[in-house]
Parts: structure tokens; sequence; C-alpha cells
């Protein structure tokens, strides 16, 4: 039902269990989405097979780079937050993802861009 969650969720557990890499189903919110958590550093690699997407998951000296997981915007309930209402994660050691016109970017990102929007999840 939640394709985003699904995926976040998926990469949750690989990590607590200690996998190297997760797959998860395609779209492109979701390719999206992976590919900002590369870039901020939490998945070494995402690679795109057949009508899935392969994330291999980072860990530092054998400790995950994703500690927790929230997922704020639910399909139920839809969370959307002005600029100067987005939220800061653990004092800026997380990240919020923000979905917002100009494309999926981090709280951070947004702050610079002057941006608000829908607030997809909380990483840590």
């Amino acid at each position: 039902m939640d394709p985003v969650g699904d995926a976040l969720i998926r990469i949750k557990n690989g990590y607590q269990v200690g996998k190297l890499s997760v797959e998860i189903k395609y779209s492109k919110l979701i390719w999206k989405l992976l590919k900002l958590l590369q870039k901020e550093d939490y998945l070494t690699d995402v690679a795109q097979k057949d009508n899935g997407i392969i994330a291999t998951l980072k860990y530092n000296s054998r400790i995950a780079a994703i500690t927790d997981v929230k997922r704020v915007s639910k399909p139920s309930l839809r969370i959307y937050k002005g600029v100067k209402e987005l939220p800061k994660v653990l004092n800026g050691l997380g990240i919020a993802i923000i979905s917002t016109p100009k494309g999926l970017m981090t709280n951070k990102q947004a702050l610079k861009e002057r941006v608000g929007g829908e607030v997809l999840a909380l990483v840590w």
C-alpha cells in the first residue's frame, strides 16, 4: 500500500539483520529517495535490476549507518510543512526527507532553497 514506507522498512530491517544489500520494488520516487540516501552517505550503492532496485547497505566497522527511520507523512495522513517549520532531526545529526516542488531533498537543502513541502521520513 505504501511503497515509500515499504522501502524504508526494508532498508531498516536489512541493517538490523546485517545484510549487505536489499531488493526493493522500482518506482521513480523510490529511486530518487535511494539516490538521496546514497548522496547523504547512508547507502553505499544503488543499482537498477529488472523491475527492482538493489540497495547496498553501508556499515562503519560493523556498525549500521542508519540507526532508525521514522515515516512521517503517510498515504492516510499527509504532513506538509513550510520552510520555517521544517523538522530538525537530532539537532542536525539526522536528516528529514522532504518532497518539494523542486524534487526530493533533505531538510538542510530545503532550508537553503527556501522551500517547504511534504515531510516523507526522518532518518538518523
